[in-house]
């Protein structure tokens, strides 16, 4: 009996030994966040409030607009970085990112799926038009494992910037990003009734006139607005019904070009293609677009 209680004894400290051990590295953990987060607050002289689940978040501007509640749909943008301003995953004013206010916390991040409560109850705290800046420790990012792919060590801090756009329409938000892009790439734009924007750097030569029912040869290049080429055919080889294309070619080269004419479209999604994005998946949904076209012949 008594070496059973012994044994039962020893089971019992050993129990205890352990619990404490990872209290105390709990401890540690949160310890060090606390005071990685004050010194990135004091560093950099920022107002933040503590939330009771233990991130802190920054209201730098509540906005203007209206609220907004979990069911309402939201454009915003992120940045996630660490605390020394490196940037590892971010969207654009480009590409600006669509969701319901209630679904602002799912990410992908370094190949996998995260969830964020933080970031969803920070962008709650704003109105149209606002933005926000959370600073997450790390039990509530990436952990004392950090994450290879994104270059983030064992127990960093992250701090995520947010902005919540004004605009609820995706047509309003089209055009916010081509004035963007026009404004930061100091483009001289023609702006059609149709929305879209274009240059025209040679009418053309021919005498044929082009409607909406012309077959035409020609090369072009389409982008997205952030640069990157999605499709492009340069070899005098495309050939087509110009309205079997998107509505932005249709709408505008019509009445503008004639053989040997080159333009430059900026398109807003809905006269591209629009809500579901191409169908081979590289033009992702509700994204404007960026084409250099040339009329190589008119048939």
């Amino acid at each position: 009996m008594f070496k059973k209680l012994s044994g039962f004894t020893l089971a019992l400290i050993g129990l205890t030994i352990f619990f404490t051990a990872c209290k105390k590295d709990y401890e540690t953990v949160a310890t060090l966040d606390e005071r990685n987060i004050e010194a990135y607050i004091a560093k950099n002289n920022i107002k933040a409030e503590k939330d009771p689940s233990g991130y802190y978040y920054q209201i730098l501007n509540e906005g203007d607009g209206e609220a907004v509640v979990n069911s309402d749909s939201v454009y915003y943008s992120f940045n996630f970085q660490t605390v020394d301003g490196r940037s590892f995953a971010k969207n654009s004013d480009y590409m600006i990112g669509l969701s319901l206010l209630g679904y602002t916390d799912r990410f992908t991040l370094g190949g996998r799926e995260i969830g964020l409560t933080a970031v969803r109850e920070t962008m709650s705290r704003l109105r149209r038009g606002g933005n926000a800046r959370v600073i997450l420790p790390s039990s509530m990012a990436f952990g004392k494992n950090g994450n290879t792919t994104l270059n983030i060590g064992s127990n960093e801090i992250i701090i995520v910037d947010l902005k919540m756009y004004k605009e609820k329409h995706q047509h309003d938000i089209d055009d916010l990003e081509i004035n963007l892009f026009v404004a930061d790439n100091k483009l001289n734009v023609i702006k059609d009734p149709s929305r879209v924007r274009y240059i025209i750097s040679a009418p053309g030569t021919g005498t044929v006139p082009i409607t909406k029912s012309t077959e035409l040869v020609m090369n072009y290049t389409g982008r997205l607005l952030d640069g990157t080429v999605f499709q492009t055919n340069t070899d005098g080889t495309y050939t087509a019904v110009l309205e079997d294309l998107i509505k932005g070619w249709s709408d505008v080269i019509p009445g503008k070009l004639t053989k040997g004419g080159k333009i430059r479209l900026l398109i807003p999604s809905d006269l591209a293609y629009g809500v579901p994005g191409s169908s081979d998946g590289k033009v992702p949904p509700n994204t404007a677009l960026d084409f250099d076209i040339e009329i190589v012949d008119v048939k």
